[in-house]
């Protein structure tokens, strides 16, 4: 582990600051979890961790046990005595055969990582169970003065024991323009900042309040979350691979949005993307909800192996599964045991029998209202009332094929020939059909029956359709694949469970993926609520309580607030597990509401921000970018859901892939859609969404990078839909003035100083610098 990021783990951790490195006196009590786990994982685990298979010399240091037994009369622990202990013997030799590690291995203790060891054996070398290994517990709030909300409480404590203050609540037109990007992704109208400021001026905090239960309260807080939840489902619209095909999967995006504009409680929201066809009775929603762990790629190229592509899609949704709900890099146990974690090959492949019994149909989807199964009741015996008119028929129907002959037949319907040539016997109903309404005289009756037929067919047909998770009847045989080929089965597994997790219960024969959820989300589990708890508030604060968002593991780093964390994952799960309280209780705090100015006292004690003294400027991401300069522009269409469009992209994109593809532009409201409807094709990603660091849907992203580059200022002057929307601002600049628009983009006006550098320029060119200007895409 480098020093910086020891020095981060301390300054977050415990108020034993960066004098921690200098002051190795015994009285300072080393702690387990904080000191010494991250060194051993960082520089020993790898031959001497859970991993048998790469065990050198036989000895474990990731337990007690292991370290302390004796091999050849000496052993690497000896609890109170670091002189008698080998492993300080060996961390401090000179000689290079004997010192570890290694000199080739480049992974050299530092001083003070060597004098934490030594100090630790001798204080007992106590190991602790691993922090997120625990169920969490509701802390006591801390007691701090001048604040009543529980996350202020606990950002004050740690913040009055490094002797800083927090941030003062920023201007209202910053508040408003954050929380609205926050909470819906669109910047607040004119109408709605001028509204806000006016009743912040009688009473700021019921203001504020409103604001928010009206922002919770929008459809379109669905579609900006649902974007930060397609991004962990690796969502896209096409199959991967070098072929890349499109498909038809929007309807699993639509379901998330809807989901959670209802606020479904998250473990609701797990069960059903994960075994929604399981439950009892599933409703049509709940089969598209498992669309999920159908987002994994499709290989269409010939001469493929496609039980090879089927485990490989396995792999994917193992690691996906334990990625997202677990923070945990379990797909790193595909090939042998996990290196750094307690998890075994054994366990990986335990997991993949719960997702190794799958059939992957395509579903066709009907309109709400419409009662398919109803409907096809009827239909079934509309068809059986016909079949007895037909029936009484047939001998009629015999003598009119007998009295055919060969220059007659080649003049009657392709149906009737394709009928006639089919034993009766074997006929199909339509092929039946067709050979009654050519032999017999159509009665009142049938023409009833048959046009009441084609009506049920015309509502029941649907070219909507999605990719759905269905169960085999047949249960496949799971085997651990030796590093991880599917050529090469071993010892036969059942589904199961991590042991170093709760324990997975169930009194069903043969667990399945409904099991399997109901154990991600039991209040038992001990990460399920702490990831997704960290994850929404990395994307309030720009990186979360536990930087390692994807990793709770051995290599993860600490939360820089634990009792925060686990507060705030209890109260998660003790309000129903609601996504909406949850950003509620966020953004309802004066932490979240600071100034995102940065202060000197902050800058010299704290300059990563870790402790929450002030707000983080934060980058929109890259389909608000697109949306912010829609909604300033005039020209948003807001309908929510629906197929994806395709918005202008600059000629040659669409051949840049192994298949030339058509991109035909959209007309109308679909070309000023908001840019979560926009296609994606994985290999050849929209430029305008991919410069600004959108995920290509290949894998599951937790959290997306936010790059500065050349290419987003080209972007923003030159890509032919910005270019459409700076000239739509034009429009407004010229009707309503640079002042308007200057606030439709940034939500404050602008000084003198930058009406007049604005006021220079000709009105396209001012309309092409304000979509330009960092302030307009990033949220303060």
């Amino acid at each position: 582990m480098n020093k910086t990021v020891f020095l981060m783990i301390a300054i977050a951790a415990t108020a034993m600051s960066a004098s921690f490195a200098n002051d190795v006196s015994s009285e300072i009590q080393v702690v387990f979890d904080r000191d010494v786990r991250p060194i051993l994982s960082e520089k020993c685990f790898t031959c001497h961790g859970f991993d048998e298979a790469a065990r050198e010399a036989d000895l474990r240091l990731d337990t007690f046990t292991g370290a302390t037994e004796e091999h050849d009369g000496v052993a690497a622990i000896v609890p109170g005595d670091p002189d008698a202990s080998e492993l300080i013997s060996r961390i401090m030799s000179n000689d290079v055969d004997e010192v570890m590690p290694p000199p080739a291995s480049r992974e050299q203790l530092t001083s003070t990582e060597k004098e934490v060891l030594r100090r630790w054996i001798g204080q007992g070398a106590a190991y602790t169970t691993h922090w997120a290994f625990i169920p969490p517990k509701r802390p006591p709030l801390p007691e701090v003065t001048g604040t009543t909300h529980p996350i202020d409480r606990f950002i004050q404590a740690r913040l009055s024991e490094e002797g800083l203050q927090s941030s003062a609540v920023a201007q209202p037109q910053t508040l408003i323009r954050r929380v609205s990007l926050d909470l819906v992704g669109l910047p607040p109208t004119l109408e709605e900042i001028d509204s806000f400021l006016q009743a912040s001026e009688q009473d700021a905090e019921a203001a504020y309040q409103e604001l928010v239960e009206r922002l919770l309260a929008s459809p379109h807080y669905g579609e900006r979350w649902g974007r930060w939840w397609l991004d962990q489902a690796r969502y896209a619209d096409s199959n991967g691979y070098s072929i890349d095909g499109p498909r038809q999967i929007w309807k699993y995006r639509d379901w998330v949005v809807d989901a959670l504009n209802a606020d479904m409680p998250f473990d609701t929201f797990t069960i059903e993307q994960l075994a929604g066809d399981l439950l009892s009775n599933p409703t049509q929603s709940q089969k598209i909800a498992t669309g999920f762990h159908r987002n994994t790629q499709i290989n269409q190229e010939g001469g493929i192996d496609k039980e090879q592509y089927r485990v490989e899609s396995i792999f994917d949704r193992v690691a996906t599964t334990g990625t997202v709900w677990l923070g945990l890099s379990i797909g790193c146990a595909q090939c042998h045991d996990h290196k750094f974690d307690p998890i075994t090959q054994k366990e990986f492949y335990q997991l993949f029998a719960f997702l190794n019994n799958q059939d992957e149909p395509s579903m066709k989807v009907y309109s709400d209202g419409i009662d398919v199964p109803a409907l096809q009741a009827e239909l079934a015996e509309v068809e059986s009332q016909l079949s007895t008119i037909i029936d009484e028929q047939l001998d009629e129907i015999a003598n009119w094929e007998q009295g055919i002959d060969e220059a007659n037949k080649e003049s009657l319907p392709k149906a009737v020939q394709e009928a006639i040539a089919v034993e009766q016997a074997k006929r199909s109903f339509a092929q039946k059909l067709a050979l009654y309404q050519a032999a017999v005289e159509l009665g009142g009756r049938y023409r009833e029956l048959h046009d009441k037929r084609d009506e049920l067919l015309a509502t029941l047909d649907t070219d909507v359709t999605t990719f759905v998770m269905q169960e085999r009847e047949t249960p496949r045989t799971t085997t651990v694949l030796v590093k991880g080929d599917f050529t090469r089965p071993a010892e036969e597994v059942s589904p199961g469970t991590p042991s170093v997790l709760h324990p997975f219960e169930t009194d069903a024969e043969q667990p399945n993926r409904l099991d399997l959820a109901r154990w991600l989300v039991s209040p038992d589990n001990p990460l399920t609520a702490r990831v997704i708890v960290n994850r929404v508030w990395q994307h309030y604060f720009g990186r979360g309580l536990v930087q390692t968002e994807n990793d709770f593991g051995m290599q993860g780093t600490l939360p820089t607030h634990p009792e925060l964390l686990d507060w705030l994952s209890v109260e998660f799960m003790e309000r129903n597990w609601s996504l909406k309280e949850l950003h509620r209780l966020i953004v309802s705090a004066h932490t979240y509401q600071q100034s995102s100015s940065d202060r000197a006292e902050l800058r010299q004690n704290d300059p990563e921000n870790l402790l929450l003294g002030r707000q983080q400027r934060l980058r929109l991401e890259a389909e608000i970018v697109r949306d912010v300069a829609l909604k300033a522009s005039g020209l948003l269409a807001s309908r929510l859901g629906g197929p994806p469009v395709f918005p202008p992209i600059p000629d040659g994109v669409m051949s840049q892939g192994q298949v030339n593809r058509e991109w035909n532009v959209s007309e109308g409201e679909d070309r000023y859609r908001r840019g979560m409807y926009t296609f994606v094709y994985r290999a050849t990603p929209p430029p305008s969404l991919n410069v600004f660091d959108a995920p290509d849907g290949y894998s599951t992203c937790t959290r997306r990078i936010r790059s500065n580059t050349p290419l987003q200022a080209l972007t923003l002057m030159n890509d032919a839909g910005f270019f459409e929307f700076a000239s739509a601002l034009e429009q407004i600049i010229k009707q309503d003035g640079l002042e308007a628009a200057f606030r439709r983009c940034t939500s404050r006006r602008p000084t003198e100083d930058e009406l007049a550098t604005l006021e220079q320029l000709d009105t396209l060119t001012a309309a092409r610098a304000l979509f330009n200007l960092d302030e307009t895409i990033t949220r303060e």
